[in-house]
């Protein structure tokens, strides 16, 4: 054999060994900010600043990243602010499972269509743009029937995305990478399953090397999941050097200068501006040694995409609802989604001695400034019990009566005759112009129930606005939750989170300027706002307490001898008109006008319909 003819055989083993050893060899060792780094690609739609990743642009974020690197680590939690980049930091997550350390996944958001609304308008666009991550996962429209919109397979792996108020999803097969998103949003229990968290953490447990993510904004003071796993935790707080004296320091709003827009060193006491302070660097310190469960917290104001200045304009604006309104939801809401901290509250609710000495004089059944009537129809033995409520700009409210209609119910045809009757009354300003009951809510989750379908039945086939509610306590569920037909006779039930409209009264009530969400009670006696109705009004208050594996909770708790009827009538015609979602400056025109809009029936096109000032939320009812 020739020399030359040695040489070629050599080259080639060479060639072949060193692409055995190349596609042998393990891959580099990468931290997931070192992935985000090198392969992340930002969609454009679904975020501000579309392109290559780079995460020194918000250098907090990497420590966080890079926890799920930490063999010492199980639980990270992260306490924040909106505008910080949280969920980028989930997708990151998501995409270094997926590409570097193929794994089981389960993503976790409050709801089923949040899930959806998720995996559509932000995983899917990550999975599209991302080389790395598109060679891996094919596209939901394709033949694949292992990829869905809420299931996705890749060599490996899966994801899963599921709402927590979704027992079977959360009780199935297990999982390696548990990501909770907005915790403090979900349901206390899913379905009857119990606590939707425990119960997917449960799923982790045959993985030696798992991960649990849990992150949200905070809520109410001591009843925040987030807030009780954040205290149990390291308790990292992102920490900046001062420009003059260099001593580190967390953004902190109560050293923010609003005249310069500058904060002041806690130690040296000199002021700063946002530039000159995030010019400097920055680290993460833990106030706990715990290294099994990394918690870090921030705010906006170590934001680069929320400017001090629009932080200081957003407050503002909420003290200046709060002091129009009396109403401190706009400040907690700043305070959950800006400071990330949570609510305390303070005050006490309103009690019926005071609802009773503000009553006031109407000149007519309808006080000025009513644009909209709703009734709340409560359901009981021998009796309807309902209330007429009407409805101004933003939602200040007159209690315009309160009645009673009584019969046999059950094997009587009569009783459900008169209530369709009195929901035609017609009902009168001072100056003779007339509206009828806009829409109602009518109980179906107590007694008749049966029967109460029925007459739903034939009013919604004669075109009534007359909605069948069923109550569903619980923190987390949203007031108009979702429509059911999962009942004898298949009318559509509207789902309501009571407690939800119970919160909503509650701030409302204790209101004491006339404005926006006030509540207004007439003060003659034929009215029906007398003490017993006042009483039931505030029948229930709301309180945390520990259950029985241990955790805060809000619940409702009824007050001894009182009879709560006045506050769910009240709540079922507050649900009336959200149901409605009315255009409150075409109806003022309409009112001023003298047209009695609500002769227009639910039969009408959608265009028709909206002349009226009313659109049923798109709902089809």
């Amino acid at each position: 054999m020739s020399k030359k003819r040695e040489v070629q055989i050599d080259y080639k083993t060479i060639k072949l060994f060193r692409m055995i050893v190349k596609f042998m060899s393990p891959p580099p060792i990468l931290k997931v900010s070192d992935w985000a780094d090198n392969y992340r690609i930002l969609s454009a739609g679904a975020s501000a600043e579309p392109g290559k990743w780079n995460t020194s642009r918000a250098e907090y974020q990497r420590e966080i990243m890079d926890a799920v690197n930490d063999n010492e680590c199980v639980e990270i939690i992260i306490m924040s602010s909106a505008q910080v980049g949280k969920t980028e930091i989930i997708l990151n997550i998501i995409g270094y499972y997926i590409d570097y350390d193929p794994s089981p996944i389960l993503v976790i958001q409050p709801t089923d269509s949040m899930a959806e609304t998720f995996s559509k308008d932000r995983l899917s666009k990550m999975i599209r743009d991302t080389p790395a991550l598109s060679d891996k996962i094919s596209s939901a429209k394709s033949r694949d029937s292992e990829n869905t919109i809420l299931h996705k397979t890749f060599p490996g792996g899966h994801i899963t995305m599921i709402g927590a108020n979704a027992p079977s999803g959360l009780a199935s097969r297990p999982i390696k990478i548990l990501l909770c998103d907005e915790v403090d949003r979900y349901p206390k229990s899913a379905g009857t399953e119990g606590d939707p968290v425990d119960l997917a953490e449960k799923r982790t447990t045959t993985f030696w090397n798992k991960k649990i993510v849990k992150v949200s904004t905070p809520t109410i003071k001591n009843a925040s999941r987030i807030e009780i796993d954040y205290n149990e935790s390291s308790k990292e707080k992102w920490n900046v050097a001062c420009p003059c004296c260099g001593q580190y320091q967390p953004f902190e709003w109560g050293r923010l200068r609003f005249s310069d827009v500058k904060m002041k060193c806690k130690y040296c006491e000199e002021y700063f501006s946002e530039v000159e302070w995030k010019q400097q660097p920055g680290k993460w310190i833990a106030e706990n040694d715990n290294r099994k469960v990394r918690g870090f917290h921030l705010n906006e104001m170590a934001s680069p995409w929320k400017s001090w200045n629009d932080i200081i304009k957003d407050y503002q604006k909420a003290w200046k609802t709060y002091k129009k309104t009396r109403n401190p939801e706009s400040l907690k809401v700043w305070i959950n989604t800006s400071l990330g901290e949570t609510w305390e509250e303070k005050g006490e609710a309103a009690d019926e001695d005071t609802l009773i000495s503000r009553r006031e004089t109407y000149t007519a059944d309808l006080p000025e400034g009513v644009l909209i009537i709703t009734a709340g129809i409560d359901v009981q033995d021998d009796r309807f019990e309902l209330e007429i409520t009407g409805w101004g700009k933003e939602y200040e409210s007159w209690g315009i009566r309160t009645d009673k209609i009584y019969g046999d119910l059950e094997n009587s045809e009569e009783p459900w005759r008169a209530l369709e009757e009195y929901l035609n009354k017609e009902f009168h300003f001072e100056n003779g112009n007339g509206l009828i009951i806009a829409a109602s809510c009518i109980d179906t989750g107590g007694h008749h129930t049966t029967k109460t379908y029925k007459w739903l039945k034939k009013m919604l086939a004669k075109g009534k606005r007359v909605y069948g509610i069923k109550g569903m306590g619980g923190q987390g569920i949203p007031f108009v939750y979702k429509i059911s037909t999962n009942n004898s006779e298949k009318v559509k039930i509207f789902l309501l989170g009571v407690d939800s409209g119970k919160e909503t009264l509650l701030s409302r009530l204790k209101l004491k300027e006339v404005g926006p969400g006030y509540c207004h009670f007439p003060v003659e006696s034929e009215k029906g706002y007398d003490e017993d109705y006042m009483k039931g009004l505030t029948s229930e208050q709301r309180i945390i307490r520990t259950n029985k594996k241990g955790k805060p909770e809000i619940v409702w708790v009824k007050k001894s001898g009182v009879r709560n009827e006045p506050l769910d009538m009240r709540n079922y015609a507050t649900a009336a008109v959200e149901i409605l979602k009315p255009n409150w400056r075409l109806l003022e025109k309409k009112v001023k006008e003298g047209i009695n809009y609500m002769k227009v029936t639910a039969k009408k096109k959608p265009a028709q319909e909206r002349k009226t000032g009313i659109v049923n939320r798109g709902y089809e009812i």
